[in-house]
C-alpha cells in the first residue's frame, strides 16, 4: 500500500499539472523557429498558446497523437493526421514516402487501432523532377501495400518555385479500435514496467548522415516501419496494456516526459537497458547528443503491469520490428512528474523535455 506521504506528493504534483494546464498559455517567441517543430518544449508552447485554444474540446484536449471516437454500437474509430517535411527526402533505409505511410499507421497503432485506410496530400514545388516524384509515389504505394492499408483518397497542389522545398506530404489515417482495448495515461500505475520495442536513434542519425554536412561515416539505416502487427501481438499477449506511444520527434525522452506529466507519477529509466546501436552511440558521442532525444520512426514504448513485462517482451520479440525489445524502466511514486535515468556509473540524472532543435527536419 502506498504511504500517506506518497499519496500527498502525487496529489500535489497532479494539482501543479492541473494548475499548469489551466494557466493562460504564453508564447515567448515573436516568430516561428525550427525548435517549434522539434517535439520538445517549444513545440508544446506553440500548441498550448496558439493552436489548442482555437479548437479546444474534450477529445483534442487529451493531446494524443490522434483521436478515438465512438461511432455507435459499441464501436470505436481512431483518426490521425501528420505532415512530413524531411530533408533530404531520401536516406538510408527509407524516404519521405515510407515515413508518410508508416508514421500515420504507427500513430493509429499506438491508440490500439487496426489501420483501415489512408489519405495522401502532396504539395509540390515548381521545378521538382518528375522522376523523383515518381520514386516518392512508388515508395508511398509500396509501403502501403506492405502494411496492407490502402490509400483511398488524396489531393495534389503545386506552388511556386522556392515555396515548398521540393515536396511536402500529408497523410491521414483511420482505424478500427480493437475490441476490449482500453488504453489511457490515467491507467498507468506505480510499479508498472516501461517496455521499448528496440534500438533508438536509428532514424535521426540516418537522416543526419544522409545530409552529408558532418562527414560522418556511420552505417546506420532508418528504422521506419509499420508497427500495427507488433501492437496486435502485444495486446493479444497483454490485454491489460496501459499506454503506448511511438517516440518520434523528441525521442524516448520526450515521450517519457509526456508520460510522467500526464500520469503524475515518476518514470525511472535504466540507461544500461536502453538498446542503442554502436554507430548511433558513436555519432551521438561525437556530436554531443543524447540518444534518448533522437527521433525514431519504427519504435514503440508501452507501459504494462509489472507481472506482464516478460510476456510483453516475448510478444514484441516474436515480431520482426521487435527483435530487440526489452524493459527499460518502471513507473514510480518517487519524483512524481519527472523522468530520471539511472546512469552507467550508478548515479541518477533528470531527463528533461527536449529544449531546442538538435536535428531539424527529421520527419
Amino acid at each position: 500500500m502506498p504511504r500517506d506521504d506518497d499519496l500527498d506528493a502525487r496529489e500535489a504534483v497532479l494539482a501543479r499539472v492541473e494548475s499548469w494546464r489551466r494557466r493562460a498559455p504564453r508564447l515567448a517567441d515573436d516568430t516561428i523557429t525550427m525548435a517549434h517543430g522539434a517535439g520538445g518544449r517549444a513545440s508544446q508552447s506553440l500548441l498550448e498558446a496558439v493552436i489548442r485554444p482555437a479548437f479546444s474540446n474534450p477529445v483534442l484536449d487529451q493531446l494524443e497523437d490522434g483521436a478515438v471516437l465512438d461511432v455507435g454500437d459499441g464501436s470505436r474509430m481512431a483518426i490521425t493526421t501528420d505532415a512530413f517535411v524531411v530533408t533530404p527526402r531520401r536516406f538510408a533505409g527509407g524516404s519521405i514516402g515510407d515515413l508518410a505511410v508508416n508514421g500515420t499507421i504507427n500513430d493509429l497503432a499506438a491508440m490500439g487501432a487496426e489501420p483501415v485506410a489512408l489519405t495522401v496530400s502532396l504539395v509540390l514545388e515548381e521545378g521538382l523532377d518528375v522522376d523523383e516524384l515518381r520514386s516518392i509515389i512508388d515508395d508511398l504505394a509500396q509501403a502501403a501495400a506492405r502494411a496492407g492499408v490502402p490509400v483511398v483518397t488524396g489531393d495534389t497542389k503545386v506552388v511556386e518555385r522556392g515555396a515548398a522545398d521540393g515536396c511536402y506530404v500529408t497523410t491521414s489515417g483511420v482505424g478500427r479500435v480493437l475490441p476490449g482495448t482500453r488504453l489511457g495515461i490515467d491507467r498507468v500505475q506505480p510499479a508498472d514496467a516501461v517496455v521499448l520495442s528496440g534500438t533508438i536513434g536509428d532514424h535521426g542519425v540516418s537522416v543526419m548522415v544522409a545530409r552529408g554536412e558532418l562527414e560522418l561515416m556511420a552505417d546506420v539505416r532508418s528504422d521506419t516501419a509499420p508497427l500495427h502487427g507488433l501492437v496486435g501481438a502485444l495486446l493479444e499477449a497483454v490485454p491489460d496494456t496501459r499506454w503506448m506511444r511511438d517516440p518520434t520527434r523528441g525521442g524516448v525522452a520526450s515521450a517519457c516526459n509526456e508520460l510522467a506529466a500526464g500520469s503524475g507519477f515518476g518514470v525511472e529509466i535504466d540507461e544500461q537497458s536502453v538498446p542503442v546501436r554502436g554507430p548511433v552511440a558513436g555519432a551521438c558521442e561525437l556530436l554531443g547528443l543524447d540518444p534518448l532525444y533522437i527521433a525514431n520512426e519504427g519504435k514503440l514504448i508501452a507501459v504494462v503491469p509489472a507481472e506482464d513485462a516478460d510476456a510483453a517482451v516475448r510478444a514484441m520479440q516474436g515480431c520482426e520490428q521487435g527483435a530487440d525489445a526489452c524493459v527499460i524502466g518502471t513507473i514510480t511514486d518517487d519524483h512524481p512528474g519527472l523522468v530520471v535515468a539511472r546512469t552507467d556509473f550508478g548515479g541518477t540524472r533528470i531527463v528533461d523535455m527536449l529544449v531546442g532543435d538538435p536535428l531539424p527536419r527529421i520527419c
